[in-house]
Parts: C-alpha cells; structure tokens; sequence
C-alpha cells in the first residue's frame, strides 16, 4: 500500500535535510506507527505521503502510484486526522459532516451511524464550538472514515481522550485493520502504540534508527528475567530469576510455594526504554 525508498525531503531556505534517506513499507491491513521526539520527521513524512509536499527526493509510491503524479481521486481512497482538527465552528456536529459527506463521490458513511460509535450521537445538533477536545477528536475520527478510506493516517488519535474513550477509539481503529484498512499512526503515546501498531519506525533527527514489531523490540531488547514480589510476614521483598530453565529453579519453585505472591512480571523492555536508548533522547 505504502513504499518508500530513499526519501529525502528539505524545507526550503533551511541549512539541514529534514529528512535523511528513509526507507519502509505498509502493507494491506497493517497499522504502522511512527514515534519519534517533537522535530523528528513524523509529520513531514505524513506531509508528502498525503500529498501536500512534493519536492521530495526519492521514491514515495501510495497505492501504486508515485506521489507526485496523484490526481484529485487520491484523496477518495485516503483519511486523514489531524491532531489538531479544524471545523466550521458555527456549524453543529452533524452539519460539519454533511458537509464533509458531499465533497465525496464514493458512496460515503451515515453519518449518525458514525456519531453514535464514538459516543457522540447526542451531541449531533450542538455546534462544534460547544465541543471539548476529545470530542472534536472524535468528531475528527468520524470525518475521517466518511468514505471507507484504503489509508488511514492518523496523527496523535488518542490524543485529549479519558481512558474509556481512548479504549473506544483503539477498538475503532482495530475494527478497521480487520476490514483491510491501512493505517499510518504518529504517537508518542507508547501504551497506543503497543497496543495498536504491527510495526514501529522510531525516527530520529530525520533517519529510521528502528523498526520492528513491539514485541519484538521489546523481547530482543529486554533482560531474559522475572522479577517476583512477595510478602514475607509483614515485609515486602522482592527477587529477580533467569528465564532460561525456570522451571528447574530451585529457590524460584520454593518461593512461590511458600510465600504469598503479589506480582510476578518479565523485565522485557518498554517501547519508551529502547527509544532512549537508541537515540539517547526522550520522546517528549
């Protein structure tokens, strides 16, 4: 769906390359996620990739087709959700997506139906000045997949949401990778990203240091030990064992007979651990 060859990009006037050589590619149905600090080249990438940068060295294809050459069609077949969504802030909820609805000529989304899978179906005829952040961000969701995109590029999607909303908005996302969407996702949030993306590319001053599954990261760049808290009397306590052949570990088998345990955890590392200390910098 998405291939990237040597992608070279610099803002015109400025010293320094923004982006320096970046190679990937997204299949069908996948969810790849970008995750970088601030400045890094995540919206950059996302720029050119839905077509609003062009003078680009390098080979950017979508959906076939190198993006330079794309016509007004493309955008029939890609969604794009910005972190921070514009509307027509004296038109009501239901009124922007009308709106949004006739631009197309792809047979489009009810949109009620949309409103109501993101809790929003009560706010339909309130103007979307009177919406909250994470309202407009799910405001933005729905306008997104008005027309049952192939690509879906979401920038920060979680963003301004309380925990029940983010989990609908990751279930939303997940139920499209079932149908066959494809979904390019910028984040720092790290939870997100694990629980969503098949793939990372943490990006770096322009460059791709990492990519891989997060299982995979974490797995290769994690300690092969499980780290046991228990209660001993009235004290807490806690030992740290080898994976490897845990099974045939002695003190590991008489301390979880014996004493009352409260966690048991592998020490693989997290997604914002093996970012530092790739690059040495935090993702904020």
């Amino acid at each position: 769906m998405i291939e990237v060859e040597r992608l070279q990009f610099t803002y015109p006037g400025a010293a320094d390359q923004t982006l320096r050589g970046l190679s990937f590619a997204i299949g069908r149905g996948e969810i790849f996620g970008f995750l970088g600090p601030s400045g890094a080249g995540k919206s950059t990438t996302q720029k050119i990739l839905i077509g609003v940068l062009k003078q680009y060295d390098g080979r950017v294809q979508v959906l076939g087709k190198e993006i330079r050459g794309i016509g007004p069609d493309y955008y029939e077949r890609i969604g794009v959700a910005f972190e921070f969504p514009n509307f027509y802030n004296k038109f009501t909820v239901l009124d922007n997506l009308n709106m949004f609805r006739s631009l197309y000529s792809v047979r489009t989304e009810d949109p009620m139906e949309l409103l109501g899978q993101v809790g929003l179906q009560d706010a339909a005829r309130l103007k979307v000045s009177q919406l909250s952040k994470g309202m407009k961000m799910r405001l933005n969701f729905c306008r997104a997949i008005l027309h049952n995109p192939d690509i879906l590029f979401l920038d920060e999607p979680t963003s301004g949401l309380d925990p029940v909303n983010a989990k609908i908005m990751k279930d939303l996302i997940l139920k499209k990778k079932a149908s066959g969407t494809t979904v390019l996702l910028t984040t720092h949030n790290m939870q997100a990203a694990e629980e969503l993306c098949d793939r990372v590319a943490f990006i770096v001053d322009g460059q791709i240091k990492l990519i891989d599954s997060p299982r995979e990261l974490k797995l290769r760049q994690g300690s092969k030990r499980v780290r046991v808290e228990y209660r001993d009397g009235q004290q807490k306590a806690a030992e740290e064992f080898p994976l490897d052949r845990i099974g045939e570990n002695e003190r590991f088998l008489r301390l979880i007979g014996r004493y009352p345990i409260e966690t048991m955890h592998s020490q693989e590392a997290t997604l914002e651990q093996i970012f530092i200390r790739t690059t040495g910098r935090s993702l904020l």
